[in-house]
């Protein structure tokens, strides 16, 4: 495994900054994820990564070395896209030796067999090997994709939203089989998505990009507790932050436009008078759905609340945070 470092990365597609002078470090052993919404530069930097793509600017170096000169396989990097890209034809067992039947590392057939077993029992479809790719399910095609990333045993796995097309609850079950292999291995993850929740339950570290731009990057609690703007804000966080004028409930701070509220961040018992529009029941989670001095405002509480739509209840911000007009944090100030 290898630490990664961007340095002062930035790549155009024409008219197109898909990348802007991105630094980064993907520390040894991480589980890195890129967050953002679509055309944010988040594939792009991944494939800068691999070789797949050459920086107009800057530096890619991988274990201390820049990896410019050096072609996508002698970068030692594996990649995992959200299509299976299997062979139909081939038993799971072939599409996963394929990698390592290559002319690049050519190894010999008994050691491929014990590296295909081996990483079959981690990803738990040693039962699957002599079915062809045709015959699984959706769950266990990626599963196969993701170990013929594994059986090379690279230097840092590159992951471009390998769930995105799965179902819900395949979803998150191999969330926590991707958490459990990166545990086993100690291997370095860099792992691409648009889902906050993939974000908050698997990485190590966040990093939030913005039109090209790396804007925040950080361990997932300082990102969700700590912002630096709105635009960050807003990308983690279910239900998603309340934002409002700065004065909605009162004096605001010096240059406050906005006064952004999480759910945790809303008291109830006292303060202004707020009304319930809906009641959500979660199981272990209830959202209550509020009208407050004429804003939308979503919180929680105890999942047997007995509140339904139409009742009253006081609420007031909890060391809410604040933000300028161009949505930059303000930090450190009282209203």
């Amino acid at each position: 495994m290898a630490e990664v470092v961007l340095s002062n990365v930035s790549k155009s597609f024409g008219a197109t900054r898909a990348v802007s002078e991105v630094s980064m470090t993907i520390p040894d052993g991480a589980f890195v994820v890129l967050l953002g919404p679509t055309g944010a530069g988040k594939t792009t930097t991944l494939r800068l990564i691999a070789g797949l793509e050459q920086p107009d600017a800057g530096d890619v170096r991988i274990a201390g070395t820049s990896v410019l000169g050096d072609m996508p396989a002698q970068r030692d990097v594996a990649m995992v896209f959200q299509q299976y890209s299997l062979y139909p034809h081939m038993t799971v067992r072939d599409n996963l030796a394929f990698p390592l039947r290559s002319p690049v590392l050519n190894w010999p057939e008994d050691r491929i067999r014990a590296r295909v077993a081996e990483v079959a029992e981690t990803l738990r479809i040693a039962h699957k090997l002599d079915n062809k790719a045709t015959q699984l399910s959706g769950g266990e095609m990626q599963r196969v994709s993701i170990g013929r990333a594994l059986v090379r045993n690279p230097r840092i796995f590159l992951m471009d939203e390998p769930l995105s097309s799965l179902d819900a609850k395949l979803r998150a079950d191999l969330r926590v089989e991707l958490k459990r292999i990166h545990a086993e291995l100690a291997a370095t993850f860099l792992y691409v998505t648009h889902d906050q929740i993939e974000a908050m339950t698997m990485a190590t570290h966040i990093g939030v990009l913005d039109g090209g731009r790396l804007v925040q990057f950080g361990p997932p609690r300082e990102i969700y507790e700590d912002p630096v703007s709105t635009y960050v804000a807003t990308r983690l966080g279910q239900p998603r932050i309340t934002l409002l004028p700065a004065d909605t409930f009162g004096p605001a701070p010096a240059g406050a436009m906005t006064i952004g509220l999480r759910p945790e961040q809303i008291e109830t018992g006292e303060g202004h008078a707020a009304r319930v529009r809906r009641v959500e029941h979660l199981g272990d989670q209830t959202r209550l759905h509020l009208t407050c001095l004429g804003h939308d405002i979503i919180t929680l509480a105890d999942p047997h609340t007995p509140l339904a739509a139409g009742d009253s209840l006081l609420i007031r911000p909890k060391d809410p945070l604040w933000f300028d007009a161009g949505g930059n944090r303000i930090r450190g100030v009282t209203p």
